[in-house]
């Protein structure tokens, strides 16, 4: 029985649901790496599904880097589980890739000022909801690790867009990812060494150097972390950019997706993944995160919302592994929240009343059609 004829499962696009039992297979590897994957016709007859429905799959699963379309020669699989070697596409130039600090300090929108920013009408009107519904409460103190409404919010959001299923007791609410990056420093100690991207954001560095945390410069490939460089590094932590690094543009691959999973299910490691301004892919379906992918691994997963609200809202949150919560109540549960509770409560309503997605929705279509226009 294949995805099509199982009447169990909520309705999702037919590509979608082709696309998820085709990389389904592939991971088991029914088509092992360099393997002539079958024609777009065959796949569309076998599944009772048209060429169109077969091609947009396919699509994905090139963009994700789980097959190669060679001219004339078909498609071929791309993905191996046990390695990082497989080819990518080349990275977008730097003017492409946007700069976390712009977003952190600067405006989120472009040129002509409206690309990416969030509209002024919707925040205004939800601000004065939020003032009439809650009143005085505002001016309360919020609870150290964030107010469990917008962490609740938050543990919704990313079930439904992100895969990342969790509660409320692992996520913590903080002013922004500089804040957050300094907390884990705290948390893990100066004992460990960590491993960053090289190149990569420059405060990244320069936030766990100055909290006397050790970095061990990892060179970046064309698809992610160089795997020779990645199997020789001592270090504990590993701070990636899976999504789109700044300022390379460089997108881990599927294959070396899979193999920073494979290098933090070793020994007593840790995977930082910060995953800024995924939320405006340009493909059909989101991005794949690592916490997502292997949701019991030691992954640490983060993220704010500089860019896709407002560098001046300075809200991030980071989701902890499990086994982290002793530590970090021991070592940082005591911090305060740096978040006022009254812009907690509008991002929370932003999120609950589905403004937000409807913002990420808007640009990340002005943004295709952008491309096609190219």
């Amino acid at each position: 029985m294949n995805e099509f004829s199982d009447t169990t499962r909520p309705p999702s696009p037919a590509y979608l649901r082709l696309y998820r039992q085709l990389k389904t297979e592939i991971l088991r590897g029914a088509f092992p790496y360099g393997s002539r994957f079958p024609s777009k016709r065959v796949t569309a007859a076998e599944n009772g599904v048209s060429i169109i429905t077969a091609e947009h799959a396919y699509a994905l699963l090139c963009e994700e880097g789980y097959l190669e379309a060679r001219q004339r020669s078909g498609y071929f699989v791309l993905f191996r589980s046990s390695d990082g070697f497989a080819a990518s596409p080349p990275p977008p130039t730097a003017a492409a890739v946007s700069d976390p600090s712009v977003a952190e300090n600067g405006t989120n929108a472009d040129e002509n000022g409206s690309e990416t920013a969030f509209p002024f009408s919707v925040l205004a009107q939800t601000m004065r909801r939020v003032l009439t519904r809650y009143g005085k409460t505002i001016l309360e103190k919020s609870p150290n690790a964030g107010l469990p409404p917008l962490r609740d919010a938050l543990c919704r959001y990313l079930a439904r867009n992100r895969g990342i299923f969790t509660d409320r007791r692992r996520l913590i609410i903080g002013s922004g990812a500089e804040y957050l990056y300094s907390l884990i420093a705290l948390m893990l100690g100066e004992r460990r060494l960590f491993a960053i991207e090289s190149p990569s954001y420059e405060k990244i560095e320069k936030v766990y150097r100055n909290a006397g945390v050790r970095c061990d410069l990892l060179p970046l490939g064309h698809d992610g972390i160089d795997s020779r460089a990645l199997a020789a590094t001592a270090a504990e932590v590993l701070h990636l950019t899976p999504y789109r690094s700044f300022p390379s543009g460089v997108t881990a691959s599927a294959s070396k997706r899979y193999e920073y999973l494979n290098w933090v299910s070793r020994g007593n490691r840790l995977i930082i993944e910060d995953d800024f301004e995924s939320e405006f892919a340009l493909t059909p379906k989101r991005e794949e995160t690592l916490f997502a992918l292997c949701p019991d691994a030691r992954i640490l997963y983060l993220n704010t919302f500089s860019k896709t609200v407002s560098p001046a809202l300075r809200i991030g949150y980071m989701v902890l592994p499990e086994p982290l919560l002793p530590l970090f109540e021991q070592k940082a549960g005591f911090y305060s929240c740096t978040v006022p509770t009254f812009e907690q409560l509008v991002l929370a309503e932003l999120l609950e009343s589905g403004d937000f997605e409807r913002h990420i929705n808007r640009v990340r279509r002005a943004k295709r059609r952008e491309n096609a226009g190219r």
